[in-house]
């Protein structure tokens, strides 16, 4: 038995047109699972899907704004269309800035908290019920190591990431007597589009210095942590649980 085999499943990855978004929607494909793909860049998603398809998965690109309820409610009508309702929700919107506290104008803050936990909390509302009223399906949100300890010099990134891990827990409580799972994966440091501003050459050093692994990951490291998650086989009494994927950053900071 594939402990990690999602066939017949179908996985919709909200902001899986991204660097990391896309990788483990690419591994939901190669295990195979249907892959909506969310989000507002059709160009991107588009590439993706066709990545997945290349592999012998299925895939399809769902335009959305992952910050509007009626847009998520459009979107998992049409999955369910395709793909016979959705199984798997992956929440993987991001949105970063190093703009300092004093500084950070309320147009930010706001636009920040919309992308990174607003989207999560309407995606949970409009394809959470959709999973308990179907009495199953497996929640996957996206962290960051920045949510505690918060970090420097990312504030509001920080706050919205609290925010999920909070999210996370209160609903894996919430859903677990409908047999609907909640989890987060915390990803360590990945160079993607949202940090590389960010990431100067002094911020570089500091972050391998609490980096035991010395070294930043790659996104196909974080493949393995969605597919535990998403598998009812392998991690069927797991929920409210923040997977932490980040070459023992943890273990530096604790």
């Amino acid at each position: 038995m594939d402990l990690f085999d999602l066939t017949g499943r179908t996985a919709a990855v909200i902001g899986g047109n991204s660097t990391l978004g896309s990788a483990m929607a690419e591994a939901f494909g190669a295990y195979g699972a249907r892959v909506a793909i969310v989000g507002r860049n059709a160009e991107s998603g588009e590439a993706v899907c066709r990545r997945i398809e290349a592999a012998g998965g299925a895939a399809r690109f769902f335009a959305a704004d992952a910050v509007k309820r009626e847009d998520l409610a459009r979107v998992l009508a049409e999955i369910t269309e395709w793909g016979g309702g959705v199984d798997i929700l992956m929440n993987c919107p991001g949105r970063n800035s190093a703009t300092p506290f004093f500084e950070i104008p309320e147009e930010e803050w706001d636009a920040i908290m919309d992308v990174n936990a607003k989207s999560v909390m309407l995606a949970c509302q409009v394809f959470g019920r959709h999973m308990v009223e179907r009495g199953s399906g497996s929640i996957i949100n996206i962290s960051s190591v920045s949510s505690g300890p918060p970090l420097s010099r990312v504030f509001t990134y920080s706050a919205s990431k609290a925010a999920v891990n909070s999210m996370t827990q209160f609903l894996a409580r919430e859903f677990a007597a409908s047999g609907v799972r909640v989890n987060a994966i915390i990803p360590g440091f990945f160079p993607a589009e949202q940090n590389r501003k960010i990431l100067t050459e002094e911020r570089v050093q500091s972050i391998m210095t609490h980096t035991p692994m010395k070294r930043f990951g790659e996104p196909s490291e974080l493949q393995g942590a969605a597919l535990f998650l998403a598998s009812g086989r392998a991690s069927g009494f797991v929920t409210g649980t923040l997977l932490r994927v980040d070459g023992g950053f943890g273990a530096m900071t604790i």
